[in-house]
């Protein structure tokens, strides 16, 4: 009896330290490795949240997705056999442009299924993360909004400088059209628009808008996601 008790809190303290490392990556990465359906699909979770952080650190009282976090799990998710597809889940309002086009190009260079789906809004530089994976997905109420690059900062006004920026938004404008249904041209249309936004440029698309113009390919929420998720990794797993 002594040794089946022992046993079963050694279970118990095991499944307990399980539970508090889900939590603490939770926490710290906005990760999670998803196998509640008896372990047929295994998936990894990430969450991109915030404000996208780049080589400086966003305000203390703002919630971000940091890309030092994000680089290594991907690294990882492409190269563990365990994991077989990656759900990422966006509602961020942009931020730092070289990191969210990192993160973007490190997605969309994975050899496994990927998924994305938009909750909240996916706008600014969360445009190229929302079109990286294999398949998009935006619920009704969610929305993207395109707009130019801007900058923050000192800002040198010389001719350079604006070919740089014009430079920038073409890189991030041909991301977007090499991964979604979208051109380029139509995309830049939308970035431009005066009419759409108040004291700015640019276009706020909800769920059907954003996928009539051809930037996400279908409303759906988690269920169609996970869906869809699992039926590229079976169809993976019977080209091999």
């Amino acid at each position: 009896m002594l040794e089946l008790y022992e046993k079963e809190m050694g279970e118990q303290e095991e499944n307990e330290k399980k539970e508090e490392s889900k939590r603490e990556e939770i926490k710290e990465t906005g990760t999670l490795s998803l196998s509640g359906d008896k372990g047929r699909h295994r998936i990894q979770l990430l969450t991109i949240i915030g404000e996208i952080e780049g080589h400086e650190a966003v305000s203390g009282n703002a919630k971000a997705t940091k890309y030092e976090h994000l680089l290594p799990k991907l690294a990882e998710a492409e190269d563990n056999e365990d994991i077989e597809g990656v759900l990422i889940l966006l509602n961020t309002l942009g931020g730092d442009v070289e990191a969210g086009l990192a993160i973007a190009e490190m997605i969309a260079s994975l050899s496994k299924p990927t998924v994305s789906l938009v909750l909240g809004g996916s706008h600014s530089i969360g445009g190229p993360l929302a079109v990286s994976a294999d398949y998009s997905f935006i619920v009704p109420s969610g929305t993207m909004i395109v707009h130019p690059v801007r900058t923050n900062g000192m800002f040198i006004g010389v001719y350079q400088s604006y070919k740089n920026m014009e430079r920038t938004q073409d890189r991030i404008t041909g991301f977007i059209a090499s991964h979604s249904k979208i051109s380029q041209k139509r995309l830049e249309e939308l970035m431009l628009d005066p009419t759409e936004l108040v004291k700015d440029v640019g276009t706020m698309l909800e769920g059907e808008d954003a996928v009539r113009e051809g930037l996400i390919d279908e409303v759906g929420g988690i269920s169609q996601a996970m869906q869809k998720l699992r039926d590229m990794i079976d169809e993976r797993r019977g080209a091999e």
